[in-house]
This record gives C-alpha cells, structure tokens and sequence, in this order.
C-alpha cells in the first residue's frame, strides 16, 4: 500500500512540515517547488497543496493523511479528525474591532464581521447566540473595517502586529487555539502504513524534547545521581575500570538539562557530557 499524504506548500505551515519530515526521514530529496514528491523507499506519495485545500482532499478520501492548521481542518467542516497535535505554527483566531468601540462579544448583534474562515465563525456566532452578517473575504481581512465593508473582523492572529498596524484590538477570549495538526478521515482504522508514519512523526517529538546526558558518579552517590536522572524506564549503569566509580547514561528532558547538570555537579559528578538525539523510538 502507498500512503497518500498531503502537505502545505506555503505558508508559516510549510517550512516547518518539511522540516519535521525531513528529521522523520522523508523528502531526502524534495525541492522546495515539487507538487508531487514520490518516495519509493518508504512507500509514500506526498502532494504540496495549499494548507486550506488539505482538509478538502482528506475529508473526501483522496489523500490518507495531511498536515494543516486546526482552524483550516475545522473552518472547512469535512469529514476528517485530527490524529497528532504537532506542535509548531500556534495561532488563536479572535474577533478584532477598532479601538475605543466594542467591548464585548454581545455588542456584535447585528454587525457585519469580515473573516476568511466562513465555517469557523458561523459555527461560533450560532454557539454563542450571536445574529451577525458574516462578510466573506479571500485572503488578509485586516482593511475590511478601514475600506467600509465590516465593522469588526475574524482572523487568525499570530502576534497580532498585523492588526494593530490596521487600529484594531482584539476583545474577547480566544475562539479557537490553533496549531500544526496531523489529520486523516474520520472513524476510518489506520493502517499498518499510516501507524509507521505516525511512529515516525512522534519519535521526532521526543528527539527535539530530550537530550542524552553521560556521567561518572562515585557508587556511594549513584542512588541519589539515579534520582536526578530517571530516564525513560532507568538509567543505563556501566561499571568502570575503577570499581569505585560507575557511567550512567540517561535520557532528559531539554528543558532541565542545566538544572540537571547542576545538581550533578553538586553531587560529586564527574565527565558530565550532553548529547543531542536525532531519532529514537520509546
């Protein structure tokens, strides 16, 4: 079987998708301007698309798998669920609207709100009980106000500079948190094929979350040098030429690896040396 998997060409997705599957050993030997990328290896075809045609062409079943953004996957209301939160591109999509107007979401009764993600917002302003006209726009929806076609606007905001820079402000929670998701079509079983790559996909998570840390530590410190490096399931302990002393190698997570170190040190560790792990599975 041939996996099908859909991939975002542009965007803040694409980069970061290539990225993460080039670590999974995929697209060895794509180019940045390649449609369709064949990969015989490892039985899989990948098809770069825009990120909001990707949830289409999953829903529908043409295509095993993609990667978009939760808010594309639930804007275009198809037949297609999340399997993996990925972790990269997070954005909210928020209501924004001049400065020194609204205040609350109840005061958008009746307004006109322009938005590129007709699906997601007619979807919240029925939760919320909100009658509101929603203007369709193609793309940057940020002048919609100053050009006199919207009094407040829908959209997905990264840092919000874009906004601002037009005078607006955002009120409200967030509508949505969004991210780089992993998607295939719903209640359908994986397959043997997309359980791999999926496999794949999570080992590089744990890759770029922790890092391998090797010590020698004096036996009569070992127990609480053990403590500060659990591991996965233990640390690996080797004896050494010296029977005093013994190597422990440990699996950590990235972000405590100084404090790590630190109490090592504190502990009498000796030859402390931190290695990055390229690929892994648990």
């Amino acid at each position: 079987m041939v996996l099908k998997v859909a991939v975002p060409n542009k965007g803040q997705l694409a980069e970061p998708a290539r990225a993460i599957l080039r670590e999974a050993g995929y697209l060895a030997e794509a180019s940045s301007r390649s449609l369709v990328v064949h990969d015989s290896v490892n039985g899989v075809e990948f098809y770069f698309l825009r990120p909001k045609d990707v949830a289409i062409y999953v829903g529908a079943g043409t295509l095993d798998l993609g990667i978009t953004g939760r808010d594309m996957l639930l804007d275009s209301k198809v037949d297609a669920q999340e399997r993996m939160q990925l972790g990269f591109a997070p954005s909210t999509f928020r209501i924004a609207v001049p400065k020194d107007t609204i205040t609350k979401f109840s005061e958008l009764h009746n307004l006109r709100i322009a938005t590129s993600y007709r699906g997601l917002l007619e979807g919240w302003l029925k939760s919320q009980g909100i009658n509101a006209d929603v203007v369709q726009l193609d793309g940057a929806v940020e002048n919609a106000v100053a050009l006199g076609v919207a009094d407040a606007v829908a959209d997905v905001v990264a840092t919000g500079s874009t906004l601002r820079a037009a005078g607006l402000v955002t009120i409200g929670e967030a509508i949505l948190e969004s991210e780089a998701v992993l998607i295939g079509p719903q209640r359908s079983v994986a397959s043997s094929v997309e359980e791999t790559f999926q496999r794949r996909l999570h080992s590089v998570f744990v890759a770029r979350s922790y890092v391998l840390v090797d010590y020698d530590i004096a036996n009569e410190n070992l127990k609480s040098a053990c403590q500060i490096t659990p591991g996965i399931e233990s640390p690996t302990v080797s004896a050494l030429q010296n029977p005093s002393w013994s190597a422990v190698r440990s699996m950590v997570p990235a972000t405590d690896i100084h404090r790590v170190m630190d109490e090592l040190y504190a502990l009498g560790a000796k030859g402390i040396l931190v290695t990055d792990i390229h690929a892994c599975r648990l």
